[in-house]
C-alpha cells in the first residue's frame, strides 16, 4: 500500500496492478465529458475519462461518485452509473485496470477542479483527441453505443 490508501498488487513481472475507475458521463446531446489532465500530473495535455483511484476498501462505484464530487463537483447516485467496458493496458512500471461506467443523470454542472479544461465531444469526434493508451480501446465502443441509429 502507498500512502494514499491505494491496494497495491505486484504481477510476477514486478508491474503494479492499478485499479482506476473512470466514468463516460454523456449528455443529453450525445456529448461525452472529457477531461484534459493537468500539467503537474503523469500524462499531462492528455484528454481522459473522469475517474480515478480506487482506494482500499471502496467498490470501483464509490470511487466514481466520490472522484466525481471532487474533480468536477457533481453528484451522482448510484444507480444513475452503468457498468460498460474495461480497459486493460500495460503501461512501463505499472499495469492498469479501468472499469468504465456511463453515466447520463448527475446533479449539477461539472466544472475543472482538477483539470486545465473540460470539452463535451461527440462520439465520432473523440478519437480527435489525445488521451492516455488505457481509453484508446474505449473510444469506438462508446461511437457504437452512441451513434447506433444514426
Amino acid at each position: 500500500m502507498d500512502g494514499k490508501g491505494d491496494s497495491v498488487i505486484v504481477s510476477a513481472s514486478g508491474l503494479r496492478l492499478v485499479l482506476v475507475a473512470a466514468c463516460a458521463l454523456i449528455d443529453p446531446d450525445g456529448r461525452v465529458l472529457v477531461a484534459l489532465r493537468p500539467p503537474d500530473k503523469s500524462m499531462a495535455g492528455l484528454w481522459e475519462f473522469p475517474g480515478g483511484k480506487v482506494e482500499v476498501g471502496e467498490r470501483p462505484e464509490e470511487t466514481v461518485i466520490r472522484e466525481l464530487r471532487e474533480e468536477l463537483g457533481i453528484s451522482i447516485q448510484e444507480p444513475c452509473l452503468a457498468p460498460f467496458a474495461f480497459a486493460s493496458h500495460s503501461y512501463a512500471d505499472f499495469h492498469l485496470l479501468m472499469p468504465l461506467y456511463v453515466c447520463r443523470r448527475w446533479e449539477g454542472s461539472p466544472a475543472p477542479r482538477e483539470h486545465s479544461a473540460l470539452k463535451w465531444v461527440k462520439p465520432n469526434e473523440l478519437s480527435h483527441y489525445r488521451m492516455p493508451p488505457a481509453d484508446l480501446p474505449l473510444i469506438p465502443m462508446l461511437r457504437d453505443l452512441l451513434c447506433a441509429g444514426s
